[in-house]
């Protein structure tokens, strides 16, 4: 199917700079792109393909300005990134899918807003309100007390426990579980008694989550996800847990209980971080490293136990020269014994 570059204008609010009357048949890279195709130019590392692409059209920001002419036509928009997303999202089709499948479950107190997509096999529980534009895809369960925001998207197999607040613009990918019980149990004198888990999960506009990432509520109060997160696949989100908005955790990341973590923090994949800690704003972890105590705003760290990041650098390249280092010293200390022996 092929698509008018007039519509496509209209769908991301972009200005035609070329020839208006294209059609569209194909998404494609820059440096890969043949005629009829559109692309876009977001990196600048990628500027020179714009001299040399065969595309018909690419997406580039207002304030683009060629060095020499240009045999594409360019669409000006405000963020290219943004709006070559919107137009995947438009081709993929998810957001054109409205309407209730059945057999689904939906308790007679829900309620459902307009253009709303819920899928077969999904249970709605009581209570639950789901805004405008949301799509709810087969094999989820909306547990009661739920609340789910404007165009936000859940996949299928996620399971949303009950008094869960989710925003707008959410996108909860598949296995996900959001607000099972946190991990709390009290010892006792033959077994450990379990605390009941009253609290909640907040999830806050503009939030992906990845596949089969889990978020326990909280034991009192709220588990609390700020809005533009963004969660890797396999991260554990432990009960009490506050994450700052704008800030990105790769996968298998384990936040235990409790922790606050700043602003716009990059926390790379496998790490681990010690319960009740403060992670302040900006902050950035390497992956595997294992956190123990607070971090101040915009500190970089890395290791096990973390380390500043060029204390880590110096220690590490001591650690690779630990074995000549107790070479030459077991050869001092021989020396020095052969010579103390000689004066004795």
């Amino acid at each position: 199917m092929k698509v008018d570059i007039k519509k496509i204008a209209e769908l991301i609010k972009g200005e035609i700079e070329g020839n208006s009357d294209l059609l569209i048949g194909n998404i494609a890279k820059i440096e890969e792109a043949k005629a009829g195709d559109i692309s876009f130019l977001a990196n600048p590392k990628y500027t020179p393909h714009i001299y040399t692409t065969q595309a018909s059209a690419v997406i580039v920001s207002k304030d683009f300005k060629p060095e020499k002419p240009v045999n594409t036509t360019l669409l000006k928009v405000d963020d290219p990134y943004q709006s070559f997303s919107k137009i995947l999202r438009y081709v993929d089709g998810k957001d054109l899918r409205k309407g209730i499948e059945e057999p689904s479950f939906i308790d007679k107190s829900a309620k459902i807003g307009k253009d709303v997509y819920i899928g077969a096999f999904v249970y709605i529980g009581k209570d639950v309100f789901i805004e405008d534009g949301a799509k709810i895809y087969p094999h989820t369960f909306v547990g009661q007390n739920t609340k789910i925001g404007k165009n936000t998207t859940i996949f299928s197999n996620v399971s949303i426990y009950h008094d869960t607040v989710i925003g707008s613009e959410v996108t909860i990918h598949s296995g996900a579980v959001i607000g099972a019980d946190g991990f709390g149990f009290a010892p006792g004198k033959s077994h450990y008694k379990k605390v009941p888990q009253i609290g909640n999960v907040i999830i806050k506009d503009y939030v992906e989550i990845g596949a089969n990432t889990s978020i326990d509520r909280a034991t009192l109060g709220s588990t609390i996800i700020g809005k533009g997160v963004k969660l890797d696949n396999f991260i554990q989100v432990a009960h009490n847990v506050e994450i700052g908005e704008n800030t990105v955790i790769a996968a298998h990341t384990g936040i235990s209980g409790s922790c606050k973590i700043g602003k716009n923090c990059m926390i790379g994949g496998q790490v681990g971080i010690a319960g009740h800690l403060k992670i302040g704003d900006n902050v950035k972890v390497g992956a595997q490293s294992g956190i123990s105590k607070d971090i101040k705003d915009g500190e970089i760290v890395i290791g096990s136990p973390a380390l500043p990041y060029r204390n880590f650098k110096k220690s590490s390249i001591l650690f690779k020269n630990l074995s000549d280092l107790h070479d030459r010293i077991t050869l001092l200390e021989k020396k020095l014994k052969e010579k103390n022996n000689q004066n004795g």
